[in-house]
């Protein structure tokens, strides 16, 4: 701005607030400002307490508060302050002639309805949470921004007072920028108010879907240097990524954010009570395994590609011990993510500065089926997140020899594996652990054939003298249309097989199978994962 005539003046300023961080404060630098105070309810009680002037609300307009504060500001006099422009002249003789004063800036915020929800709160509680003049007030002061300012978030006070200070008015720019963020915030209030409906009401597809979220941080590029990003939370308080406190290391890329996801979201489909480890690269686990602690895990999960595992994710579903972290400091990590840990692997990582260290405070469920949105040409795909489970004894075994022990409990190991790397998934398992996985090709038998090639070259850096996948098992996300790929997973050394089932050609993998000796159950559930 290069002139004074670009800043509107502010002479009286209404303030109402739910949250009131840095509101006191906020209201006494507008009184010396010599801008008149307007307020409501709890609101004003806080001001005056402050010894400052305040006027109600309910003197401005000749209506207390009624119906247990659900109608205090929806009033002419108060929208009339709000919406009139000044510069015209049927407003202006308006306002006159129903002595109506003009509102120059409006702060603020509304009930805590998504707290309320995420709280737990019943039906009740949650709708008289849903703020009504709040979101009245906020829409007509960002329509009529030419001439009111309006501020929804108490990060926006500071440069609310810059300006006054320096200029008493506030900027054309300012103004349209507050206005901006505050649709932004009416749009995301009314996004979640309908989410809770339509989960109260168990709507699976509503008619209208809205995604809204807050920014937690502007990213220096996505996937690619010359692609914009930024980092969104949705505030429904799902442990990972997007609520983990970072204890060190560089700030996340778009690319950590979403592989430390798919990381996290792995190592918690085990039980809290098996120590489990995940090495992601590029969203896909090079590495997986339990054991008997969190360091054995982590031995385990790196036995099956150590090449890959530079440079990759590590998430853990336990607290990382000083031994664990010992061993994950030996190979460089762009990421380590865990519920907790102890004082002392805290002190391993703070010699590897680089090294992003997130705890997260616990597991998230992975059995609720959030919603996944993914972007396509000219709008969106919306679904369930896969909660689907497996267990022992919805499996079917369609072959005539039966599954040992081991081998069913590596199955399902592996099948749990198998759900969170990209289709086509192929993944050996034994003991717990996974000794070769084929990720993202386009034939299931390609993935056979390099999970197994994964499985010899992990042998050849332990120095061993058979590949890993000898006598392990192996998870199919999806069918085998055909029986070549199981065939390749008969070579490479597998015992024992899992996958969905339903192919035309069962039959055929079916018999392929009980010549070659297998075992194999049908889950009748898959895990296609794009």
């Amino acid at each position: 701005m290069t002139t004074s005539d670009a800043f509107t003046p502010v002479r009286r300023a209404l303030i109402s607030v739910s949250d009131k961080a840095g509101v006191a404060e906020f209201a006494t630098a507008l009184a010396k400002c010599n801008v008149e105070i307007v307020s409501t309810g709890g609101t004003a009680k806080l001001l005056r307490d402050e010894g400052l002037t305040v006027l109600d609300v309910a003197d401005l307009t000749g209506f207390p508060e009624m119906m247990d504060g659900r109608v205090k500001t929806l009033h002419p006099s108060v929208h009339g302050g709000l919406l009139a422009l000044r510069d015209d002249e049927a407003h202006v003789s308006a306002m006159q002639a129903h002595d109506i004063q003009p509102i120059d800036l409006l702060a603020v915020n509304l009930y805590p309805f998504e707290k309320t929800v995420a709280s737990g709160a019943d039906y009740d509680t949650a709708i008289e949470n849903i703020d009504i003049g709040g979101p009245a007030m906020i829409r007509a002061a960002a329509k009529n921004h030419a001439h009111v300012g309006v501020v929804t978030d108490p990060d926006d006070y500071d440069a609310v007072l810059e300006e006054l200070r320096a200029h008493n008015g506030l900027s054309e720019s300012l103004r349209k920028r507050l206005a901006a963020n505050a649709y932004a915030r009416t749009a995301a209030y009314d996004s979640a108010i309908s989410s809770w409906f339509a989960k109260e009401l168990e709507i699976d597809t509503p008619r209208r879907v809205t995604v809204a979220g807050e920014l937690r941080q502007t990213l220096r590029y996505g996937e690619n240097p010359h692609q914009k990003a930024a980092f969104y939370t949705t505030g429904d308080g799902r442990p990972g990524v997007a609520t983990a406190r970072q204890v060190q290391g560089k700030e996340l890329s778009y690319n950590n954010i979403n592989d430390t996801d798919a990381a996290f979201e792995l190592v918690a489909e085990f039980e809290p009570d098996t120590p489990a480890v995940a090495i992601i690269k590029h969203a896909n686990p090079c590495g997986v395994a339990t054991g008997l602690s969190i360091t054995e895990a982590y031995k385990l999960a790196l036995r099956c590609d150590p090449v890959s595992a530079f440079g990759g994710i590590v998430a853990l579903n336990q607290k990382l011990t000083s031994d664990a972290a010992q061993e994950i400091a030996k190979v460089f990590t762009e990421v380590v993510i865990a519920p907790d840990a102890d004082e002392k692997a805290l002190e391993v990582f703070a010699k590897k500065k680089n090294v992003r260290v997130l705890l997260t405070g616990g597991l998230p469920d992975v059995t609720v089926a959030y919603p996944v949105v993914r972007a396509v040409s000219g709008g969106f795909l919306w679904q369930s997140k896969d909660a689907g489970r497996v267990k022992e004894q919805g499996l079917k075994v369609v072959t005539k020899r039966m599954p040992s022990a081991q081998e069913m409990r590596d199955m399902l190991f592996a099948f749990k594996v198998a759900k969170q790397v990209k289709s086509n998934a192929i993944v050996y398992a034994k003991d717990g652990a996974t000794v070769g996985i084929g990720a993202g090709q386009m034939s299931r038998l390609d993935s056979s054939r390099i999970a197994a090639r994964k499985s010899e070259d992990a042998a050849e850096a332990a120095g061993l003298s058979e590949p890993l996948a000898k006598g392990s098992v192996v998870a199919s996300d999806a069918f085998f249309p055909f029986a070549d790929g199981l065939l390749a997973a008969a070579e490479a050394g597998a015992t024992a097989i899992i996958q969905p089932g339903g192919s035309i050609r069962d039959d055929e993998v079916i018999s392929a199978a009980d010549q070659a000796g297998l075992a194999m159950v049908f889950t009748g559930m898959r895990h296609f994962r794009h």
